[in-house]
C-alpha cells in the first residue's frame, strides 16, 4: 500500500510517499480502507517536531490524524462494527495511508450517515470536535455576544455557525476578503490586525473569546473588558492565561451531531482544495502558508 512517511523532523521535504507493508486489524481493532484524509496544523507541527515531543512521537513513523473510509476487517473482541460500515475518526500519525487500523476503545470513530462525502466526514474530526468544546464552554445561555479569532479557518468557521446555532451574537475577525463569507455564516466580521481593541470596543458588548489564531483575540477582548475566565485559545494555550479546549476531545459524543448536522446541510463544511495523495507536499505548503478558507483534503480512493 502507499503510506506517507517520516525518518527525521523537518519541513514537508522530509515526507516521502512509500510502498509498505498492509497493516492488518489485530485485537480490539478495525482496518479501515481510506477513502479522504484532512489535514490540520498539528499535522506540521508534528512533523516538523515542535508538536511531537509531548506526545511521545519520534521517526520514523506516518503522518496525519483524521481520516474517513470504509471498514474492511473486524478483530476479535470488537463490538458494534462490521465490515461495510463507512466510518470517520482519529489514526494519529496512521492518515495518509491506504489502509490504516484503529482501537475503537481508545479512539473515536463515528459513522458516516448516509449522502455525506468521505471529505467533508474526514474534516469534522479535529476541527469539529475543538470547535464543539470551545463553543459548549463558553457559551451557557442565549443572547450572550462571542468573540472567535481566526473565524474563517478551519475551527473557527464551524464555531461560528455552532455558536449561532446557540442563540449568541458572534463576531469574528477575518481578513476583508472574508468579511462577505463571515456575513453568510451569521457572523458580524472585524478585521484583524492592528487596532483590533479599538474595533472590538465599538462593538461592545462582548462575553467570551474563542482564539482560533495565536494569542491576539485574547489580547484585545481583555482590553475590552472580558475576563480570562471566558476565554480559550486554542492555538496559543495558557497565553494571557486563557485555557485550551478539553485535553480529551476523544470522549466527546460530538462527531455524530456534528456528522447530522453536515449531512442534513445545517452546517455548512467548507472545503477549499482537494489532492490526490500524490501531491501531498503542495497540500501541506498550503496549509503552511497559514492562509486557507477552511478545510484542505487529500483524497486516497
Amino acid at each position: 500500500m502507499r503510506r506517507i512517511m517520516q525518518d527525521r523532523f523537518g519541513g514537508p521535504e522530509v515526507l516521502e510517499l512509500r510502498e509498505a507493508e498492509e497493516p492488518h486489524a489485530g485485537p480490539g481493532e478495525v482496518r479501515i480502507r481510506v477513502e479522504s484524509a484532512a489535514l490540520n496544523p498539528v499535522d506540521w507541527k508534528i512533523f516538523t517536531g515542535p508538536g511531537a515531543e509531548r506526545r511521545g512521537l519520534v521517526p520514523p513513523m506516518g503522518v496525519g490524524n483524521d481520516i474517513a473510509g470504509t471498514i474492511d476487517e473486524v478483530g476479535d473482541g470488537v463490538d458494534g462494527w462490521v465490515v461495510g460500515d463507512r466510518v470517520f475518526g482519529s489514526a494519529r500519525t496512521r492518515a495518509l495511508q491506504d489502509f490504516t487500523t484503529v482501537a475503537p476503545g481508545r479512539e473515536r470513530l463515528a459513522r458516516i450517515p448516509d449522502g455525506l462525502d468521505a471529505g467533508v466526514a474526514a474534516s469534522l474530526v479535529v476541527a469539529g470536535r475543538t470547535a464543539w468544546d470551545g463553543v459548549e464552554q463558553l457559551l451557557d445561555r442565549g443572547g450572550e455576544t462571542i468573540f472567535i479569532n481566526g473565524a474563517a479557518g478551519g475551527v473557527g468557521q464551524l464555531a461560528v455557525q455552532l455558536a449561532e446555532r446557540k442563540g449568541a451574537r458572534v463576531i469574528g475577525s477575518a481578513s476583508e476578503r472574508n468579511a462577505d463569507f463571515l456575513r453568510s455564516l451569521g457572523a458580524e466580521p472585524v478585521a484583524y490586525g492592528d487596532g483590533l481593541a479599538e474595533r472590538l470596543e465599538a462593538m461592545l458588548p462582548v462575553d467570551a473569546c474563542f482564539d482560533c489564531h495565536g494569542a491576539d483575540g485574547i489580547a484585545a477582548a481583555l482590553e475590552v473588558g472580558v475576563p480570562i475566565e471566558r476565554c480559550i485559545a486554542i492555538a496559543a494555550k495558557g497565553a494571557h492565561g486563557a485555557r485550551g479546549v478539553a485535553g480529551d476531545l476523544e470522549r466527546t459524543g460530538a462527531l455524530d451531531e456534528l456528522a447530522r448536522l453536515a449531512a442534513s446541510g445545517d452546517l455548512l463544511v467548507p472545503v477549499e482544495a482537494r489532492y490526490p495523495l500524490e501531491r501531498f507536499r503542495e497540500a501541506y505548503e498550503h496549509l503552511m502558508d497559514g492562509h486557507v478558507r477552511g478545510k484542505l483534503v487529500i483524497d486516497l480512493a
